[in-house]
């Protein structure tokens, strides 16, 4: 399957059609051996099912760019209900929490309308009536549910006492020498934040603007499971000065005492992931950690998380590769070699920035502009993509936000330090 899920074939075609129908084509692809009764669960509020996914990704076609055009006809009128996500602006969404009480329509039906958005989309492209920023962004749309899509079959998954693979894989292993933890330190400077003119961009990247960056130092990769061990070892889940008070409170609640989909048996670690049950590999990044626990590992450490400029920084003089969902690889990998490593791919890492707007930041006009800005609350940025992120998603300026307490996501951590 990883010729068919090559990057190259998304967004960087010249072809807007050919470009449509890769993404598409991947979103059936990640599909492919799962029975109606796995796409049709729901295993917690802030996960949502594969069906409900694949229904969401082709309402957005229908809703911001078919609707538009004169010869189209609706495919279901009450889908505007069942799948709008959170596009207040534009009616009122089924119950987020409830979505995997939807067993009507069938996952057979729910392919039939992608189909069918799918012939209409080709039609209009072909005809050159499909605007290019709205498509652009219903893309990257997909990409990011794509995402999801597997994160939360990874979720509904743990929950099964057979422990069942989503994904079949010979190279979860990373490198046997892997990288040794070293620090690069960098100088005082005022730097470009932000995306620029070229390219896509979300309005939450916007505007690019200049930061004032001070002297720090970085660590060289991600925090392994290695060291995620001495820190349980060393009472890290059990030590409350080592925690903020909402992670205390938080950590109390929920009773962690490892990373999620971390399990013991005969005095072993393991840990789940897409391709099922996996002895734990110490050397492979830390993953499915909270913000709370990164930020009481870095105090445990003696460090602080990065500030979001800081990882861009690195990002801008960083080629855009790593483990991305076109490997094909369903979990984090350990890497080797010297410098600054992983610093895309693999797993998302924690910054202590909140998700908050840009000097001049503008949200987009009309429904569009609820995707980003009016989650600007709460919330931690996160940078980098992880090891199912199509790599085509994928900027410096990516800005990706979650709750603190999430840890659903392949999230996790890179030390820094000021100097």
């Amino acid at each position: 399957m990883a010729d068919t899920l090559n990057a190259e074939t998304t967004l960087q075609s010249p072809s807007r059609l050919s470009a449509f129908r890769a993404v598409r084509q991947r979103s059936m692809l990640l599909a492919e051996g799962l029975s109606a009764e796995d796409l049709a669960a729901q295993s917690m509020a802030d996960a949502s099912p594969g069906k409900w996914h694949l229904a969401h990704t082709s309402w957005f076609f229908e809703k911001f760019i078919l609707r538009e055009q004169s010869d189209y006809q609706c495919f279901n009128p009450v889908f505007d209900e069942l799948f709008n996500s959170y596009y207040l602006s534009v009616g009122q969404p089924y119950a987020r929490p409830q979505r995997g009480l939807i067993t009507r329509p069938s996952l057979q039906e729910v392919l039939d309308y992608r189909a069918y958005v799918d012939e209409y989309m080709v039609r209009g492209l072909e005809r050159g009536v499909i605007d290019d920023g709205v498509m652009t962004v219903g893309l990257h749309h997909e990409m990011q549910h794509q995402e999801l899509f597997l994160t939360d079959l990874l979720h509904l998954f743990s929950h099964n006492p057979l422990k069942p693979a989503v994904k079949k894989s010979d190279s979860h292993r990373g490198p046997a020498d892997a990288a040794a933890l070293q620090w690069q330190t960098f100088d005082e400077q005022i730097i470009p934040i932000g995306a620029g003119s070229e390219g896509f961009s979300y309005d939450c990247e916007r505007p690019n603007h200049r930061h004032l960056l001070s002297a720090f130092a970085l660590a060289t990769r991600p925090i392994n499971n290695a060291e995620w061990l001495e820190f349980m070892s060393d009472g890290g889940y059990t030590t409350p000065l080592l925690w903020l008070s909402d992670g205390w409170a938080c950590l109390q609640k929920t009773g962690w005492r490892a990373p999620a989909y971390w399990q013991q048996a005969d005095n072993e670690w393991q840990q789940f992931g897409l391709d099922g049950l996996q002895t734990l590999d110490p050397k492979a990044p830390v993953t499915h950690i909270s913000y709370y626990e990164a930020q009481a590992f870095a105090h445990w450490a003696g460090k602080r998380l990065p500030r979001e400029q800081e990882l861009e920084f690195i990002a801008q003089q960083t080629a855009r590769s790593g483990n991305f969902l076109e490997q094909e690889r369903w979990r984090p990998c350990a890497s080797s070699g010297t410098g600054m490593q992983q610093i895309y791919g693999d797993v998302w890492e924690w910054t202590q920035s909140a998700f908050l707007p840009y000097p001049g930041f503008v949200a987009e006009q009309g429904a569009l502009g609820e995707y980003n800005g009016k989650f600007m609350s709460r919330q931690f940025v996160l940078k980098g993509g992880s090891c199912v992120t199509p790599i085509e998603q994928m900027r410096a300026s990516y800005r990706n936000f979650f709750y603190p307490h999430q840890r659903w996501q392949f999230t996790g951590l890179r030390l820094a330090s000021d100097v």
